[in-house]
C-alpha cells in the first residue's frame, strides 16, 4: 500500500538524507483520484469538430453494417488486419477500390456521397477496431454489433446499434455486445504495421542504438498502479522516454524513446500494470554523445501513455511543466539522472535537472497523451519502497504511479 506523506514530513526526511527501510517496504495502490477522473483541458473548437465527424461516421457505419455484403468487407478487413489488435485505416477501407465502399455507404444510409467523403478528408487518419480481446474472438460478422466512438480516455463512448439507435456506454466497463471503435487513429497507417524510429545519435542502423544492445541504460522491471487507458482505447501505448536539453536552450525533448513501435534493442510492449524484461532506454554511446554536447546537463526517464503518434508526445506543455514543478517543490532539483561508475561498477543514480520547459512537437493538441510520471531515484523519495524497484514515477500532484529498475550495463 503506498503511504501518504505531508510535505513537511519529506523535505524533513530528505535534509537527514533518510530513505525507506527496506525491512519496512511499501507497494503502490492507485491514487484516491485516479488519472480517469483529472479535470480535462477547457472548449477546443477542433476537438468538437472531429467528436461531431466522427459521431457521424460511427453512425453511417452502424446503420451500413446492416447490409450483410458490407459487415462481411468490414469483418475480412478488421480479421486481416496487419497492424496491431487488428486496426483499419477507416479512409483507405472506404476509399479503396475505387471507392466502392464509400459510394455503398452512402447508398445504403441514404446520404450523397460527397457528406461522407468530405468527413472522410476533412479529418485525419481514423481507425476502426475492436478494441477489447475478447470481442474480437467472439465478433464472426453477426449483427452482435455495436459501432462507438470516444474522443478523450475516460469519457463516455457515444454508440449506435445497428438500426442507428444512440446508446451511451459505460467509460469504465465494456458491455456484452462486442465493440466495433471509430477514433482518430494511433497507428501509423502511412509506415506500414512496424515504425522504427531512432531519435538522437544512434547509428549502427535504424533502432539500432549506436552500440551493442548490451551496452547503455536499461529498463528491467516495470510496475505501474494503473495502465492509464480506457477499455475503448483498446491496449495501453506506454512508452519510457528519456528526455534531455534542446541545443543550449531551457527545454526538453525526446532524445529516445523505448516502446511497442521503437524498434530494435528499444522495443518492449508492456499491456498490463507490471512488465519484466530487458529492453534498451538510451544506449552508452548516446550517453557519451550527449555529455559531449550537452556539459553539465543530465536526463529525465519520463513514462508516458501516448495516445497518438509512437514516441512523440503531445501532452500541454504547461500541464508538463506544472508536473515537474510540483516535483521540484517536494523533492528539490534532484529529479534527474546520470550515468556514472561506483567502486567500479556502472550505475544510474540521481542528478540535478532543472529543466522543466517540454518542447512540444506541435502546438495544438486533439489528442490525450497521458503523462504517467517522471522517475526519481528512490533514495530521493522518502516513504515510498518498491520491492525489486529502484526508480519511483511520480506523476501530477506528486502522485506515485509505480516504479521502474534502471541498471547500467
Amino acid at each position: 500500500m503506498r503511504h501518504h506523506v505531508s510535505r513537511g514530513v519529506v523535505l524533513s526526511l530528505l535534509v537527514l538524507g533518510g530513505c525507506s527501510s527496506p525491512d519496512a517496504p511499501v507497494a503502490p495502490t492507485p491514487p484516491a483520484t485516479t488519472w480517469m477522473d483529472r479535470p480535462t483541458a477547457g472548449p477546443n473548437p477542433a476537438l468538437e469538430l472531429d467528436r461531431a465527424r466522427h459521431e457521424r461516421l460511427a453512425l453511417r457505419m452502424a446503420r451500413a453494417l446492416r447490409d450483410p455484403d458490407f459487415r462481411t468487407a468490414v469483418f475480412r478487413s478488421v480479421a486481416s488486419s496487419p497492424f496491431t489488435e487488428r486496426k483499419v485505416h477507416l479512409q483507405g477501407l472506404l476509399d479503396g477500390n475505387g471507392g466502392a465502399e464509400r459510394r455503398r455507404v452512402a447508398r445504403i444510409t441514404n446520404e450523397p456521397e460527397e457528406s461522407v467523403k468530405a468527413d472522410l478528408d476533412q479529418d485525419g487518419p481514423i481507425e476502426l477496431y475492436l478494441p477489447v480481446a475478447e470481442h474480437r474472438l467472439r465478433w464472426k460478422g453477426g449483427t452482435d454489433l455495436l459501432v462507438a466512438t470516444a474522443e478523450r480516455d475516460g469519457e463516455s463512448p457515444v454508440g449506435f446499434d445497428l438500426m442507428g439507435n444512440r446508446v451511451t456506454l459505460n467509460e469504465r466497463t465494456p458491455p456484452r455486445t462486442p465493440v466495433l471503435m471509430v477514433n482518430r487513429a494511433e497507428v501509423n497507417f502511412a509506415a506500414g504495421p512496424r515504425a522504427s524510429p531512432c531519435l538522437f545519435n544512434c547509428g549502427g542502423g535504424p533502432g539500432g542504438g549506436g552500440a551493442p544492445a548490451g551496452q547503455g541504460l536499461f529498463l528491467t522491471q516495470s510496475s505501474l498502479v494503473d495502465t492509464f487507458e480506457s477499455w475503448f482505447k483498446g491496449n495501453p501505448e506506454l512508452e519510457v522516454h528519456v528526455l534531455g536539453q534542446v541545443g543550449t536552450s531551457s527545454s526538453m525533448t525526446t532524445l529516445q524513446c523505448a516502446g511497442e513501435s521503437a524498434g530494435g534493442p528499444y522495443s518492449f510492449n508492456q499491456d498490463d500494470k507490471t512488465w519484466s524484461g530487458n529492453v534498451l532506454l538510451f544506449s552508452q554511446t548516446q550517453l557519451d554523445q550527449y555529455s559531449q554536447q550537452h556539459p553539465g546537463q543530465n536526463l529525465r526517464v519520463f513514462v508516458v501513455e501516448d495516445d497518438d503518434t509512437p514516441c512523440q508526445i503531445k501532452i500541454d506543455s504547461t500541464r508538463v511543466s506544472n508536473l515537474l514543478g510540483q516535483l521540484q517543490l517536494v523533492y528539490g532539483n534532484l529529479t534527474g539522472g546520470k550515468d556514472s561508475t561506483s567502486l567500479g561498477i556502472k550505475i544510474f543514480k540521481k542528478a540535478t535537472m532543472i529543466l522543466r520547459l517540454f518542447s512540444s512537437v506541435a502546438s495544438f493538441f486533439k489528442t490525450n497523451d497521458d503523462p504517467v510520471g517522471n522517475a526519481v531515484e528512490d533514495a530521493v523519495v522518502a516513504g515510498a519502497f518498491f520491492p525489486g524497484a529502484n526508480w519511483v514515477v511520480k506523476g501530477e500532484n506528486a502522485a506515485t504511479n509505480g516504479a521502474l529498475k534502471l541498471e547500467m550495463r
